[in-house]
């Protein structure tokens, strides 16, 4: 990887299935991408992976093969219609907890002789806190949680978000309201879980947007479409287009610290 240009590396989390976040991952990656930034997409759930089939895609391999030792990284990686490099997760798997310290090292080593530059790789992390989940939220420059305005959501965001502050000092954490009637809505959930996270944790969290509720989001996953495929004109596609900005102007990794060589580096150090 070239280090001029350093890579931010984001992962995306919840604390629960089902809030929409590898919708958010994907829909990110399409947004950033058509802001003309190189993005690779790493489908960090090896049990229920589904980044592939949201974009649309068939992956012949998968990180099954990788891990078996059947394939190299570089083999497993696809580029999708939408220009995203993909490296796709696993489905049945045993999920990131459960991965070896020589696994890991092999992914870490196999991520760092990858010879595309690109300018963000998004993590979809699987749902929960296992310590492999924190181990990849730890080597993340940045951390985006997403979250949907219903208690067991707020929940386990908030539980996410003390794991992630009290047991690993993880810092640069955003809040991503997800299917939300209106913006101000979604910045009110916000301030509401800021004010317990500032309250019980001494940390406040960061606001990047919000994405309105759609129901022509439910129909692009249908069709395996990303939703500024299928519907560019819905207010969807307008919150996912002004996320990418939001994430795109956010202050990138310097060389000593940041980018995907400080992904690996953290990874490699973290405990399986």
């Amino acid at each position: 990887m070239d280090m001029q240009r350093p890579t931010q590396v984001i992962g995306i989390a919840s604390g629960k299935g089902g809030v929409g976040k590898t919708t958010v991952s994907v829909n990110l990656a399409v947004a950033l991408h058509a802001l003309g930034r190189k993005v690779m997409l790493f489908d960090a759930d090896l049990s229920l992976a589904n980044a592939q089939i949201a974009l649309g895609c068939r992956a012949p391999y998968n990180m099954s093969h990788f891990l078996s030792g059947e394939k190299k990284l570089d083999e497993i990686i696809v580029t999708t219609r939408q220009g995203i490099k993909l490296v796709p997760g696993a489905s049945g798997l045993q999920d990131m907890a459960a991965l070896s310290e020589v696994q890991i090292a092999r992914i870490v080593q196999e991520f760092s002789s990858l010879n595309d530059q690109m300018d963000y790789l998004i993590v979809d992390m699987a749902a929960g806190i296992s310590p492999m989940v924190m181990s990849l939220l730890a080597a993340c420059s940045l951390r985006f949680v997403v979250v949907r305005d219903d208690p067991s959501s707020i929940a386990d965001a908030y539980g996410t978000i003390k794991v992630m502050v009290q047991d690993h000092q993880l810092q640069d954490i955003f809040l991503i309201p997800n299917a939300v009637d209106t913006e101000p809505e979604g910045y009110k959930l916000y301030e509401r879980i800021n004010q317990v996270c500032a309250r019980f944790l001494d940390k406040s969290v960061k606001y990047l947007g919000s994405i309105e509720n759609d129901e022509l989001v439910l129909e692009s996953l249908k069709k395996y479409q990303a939703i500024l495929e299928y519907a560019p004109g819905s207010a969807a596609s307008r919150d996912f287009r002004r996320l990418a900005v939001s994430a795109d102007q956010l202050p990138k990794p310097d060389h000593a610290s940041g980018g995907i060589q400080f992904f690996l580096e953290r990874l490699v150090q973290a405990p399986a």
